[in-house]
């Protein structure tokens, strides 16, 4: 080790790291806004053109379920398949909307598992 290198850590590298400290800090911040947000939003999803609606939190948490009284004429095994289709289309936007919003607080940083 050669006299004033330390240990290997030069200024740059110093800023470089204080930096993604600070990065650290402001996606933790923006994460916990995030989680708070998405308990906050009401994503639907529909089946049958309407006959059924899922409504569903931002971090997939079940709100409701809506069923139009024409869809109680087409009998449980229907009813049942529409009210599943809609549960799959609210998690599918629902996802969606929270991977997006992790990309857009990470500012496309490259963090596995997201």
């Amino acid at each position: 080790m050669t006299k004033g290198q330390g240990f290997g850590f030069g200024l740059g590298k110093m800023k470089e790291l204080k930096d993604a400290f600070e990065k650290a800090q402001q996606i933790q911040a923006g994460a916990k806004q995030l989680q708070e947000d998405l308990e906050q939003m009401e994503i639907e999803g529909t089946a049958g053109g309407g006959l059924i609606t899922v409504v569903m939190s931002g971090n997939q948490e079940p709100r409701r379920v809506v069923i139009s009284p024409d869809a109680l004429n087409e009998g449980a095994d229907i009813l049942s398949d529409l009210v599943t289709a809609a549960m799959q289309d609210a998690y599918q936007k629902s996802t969606e909307t929270m991977r997006q919003r992790m990309e857009d607080l990470t500012g496309g940083l490259s963090l596995p598992n997201l």
